[in-house]
């Protein structure tokens, strides 16, 4: 459960009705992409208001009319999603900087410069955003607004998303040091065993995301390690 001075209230009004409940604002993206089962935990109390600050609870009633259930879980699912979010000045402040942050390092791990082939800095990323004046929602997915700030960055800067494979050969001693963090950040989409015992993988990951991976390869295997960017 969520402490009432953290919560914020999400609102659904349908038929002339309202309904009303508390919840945390930081659950509300995993809410709506179905990341989170278990709304229930997010919520100050599992109760459906009619007004939530003044703690007026919705009749049973209307809430099965409405809702089809009585089901707590379902229906405070059905408020976040359909409904409206009441955010504070200091909420909505603080959720806009937190869902810029994550934009930036969303496309800083996937775009990469074509014209250079390197990745973009996210300090370059953050500049551009603020030159093309890109509009944050705080309340809307990093999913749905990567494409739409993306068509804004390309009149400012060169940039696209794109995947890179690099093969990668290891000793059989390294290989267990290496193979969750590959398979964390790409897909592995070859490999095979060597009668030396070594291990010969491809592995295809987001451009942006390069450097990144050679120094978790050469840091996790003291740069006993031999890898090539595989080109098109």
């Amino acid at each position: 459960m969520v402490r009432l001075e953290d919560a914020i209230v999400a609102r659904y009004e349908h038929g002339g009705h309202r309904f009303e409940i508390l919840v945390d604002p930081n659950a509300i993206d995993d809410i709506k992409s179905g990341k989170i089962e278990n709304v229930i935990d997010y919520l100050v109390i599992d109760e459906i208001f009619k007004d939530a600050r003044k703690g007026d609870r919705a009749g049973e009633e209307t809430i099965k009319e409405v809702f089809g259930t009585t089901d707590v879980n379902e229906i405070a699912r059905t408020i976040i999603r359909k409904g409206q979010v009441q955010l504070t000045t200091e909420q909505r402040r603080k959720m806009l900087e937190e869902k810029r942050k994550r934009i930036v390092m969303e496309i800083a791990r996937n775009a990469i410069n074509p014209q250079t082939g390197a990745p973009h800095p996210p300090q370059r990323i953050e500049r551009a955003m603020e030159e093309a004046k890109v509009h944050i929602d705080p309340l809307k997915s990093v999913e749905e607004q990567v494409p739409v700030v993306l068509k804004a960055l390309r009149p400012i800067i060169p940039i696209r998303f794109e995947k890179v494979k690099i093969a990668v050969k290891v000793s059989g001693d390294e290989y267990g040091r290496i193979y969750g963090d590959m398979s964390k950040m790409g897909v592995i989409i070859k490999e095979e065993w060597q009668s030396d015992g070594s291990w010969i993988g491809v592995v295809e990951i987001p451009a942006g995301m390069q450097g990144e991976f050679l120094d978790m390869l050469n840091k996790k295997t003291h740069g006993n390690v031999q890898t090539k960017i595989l080109r098109r």
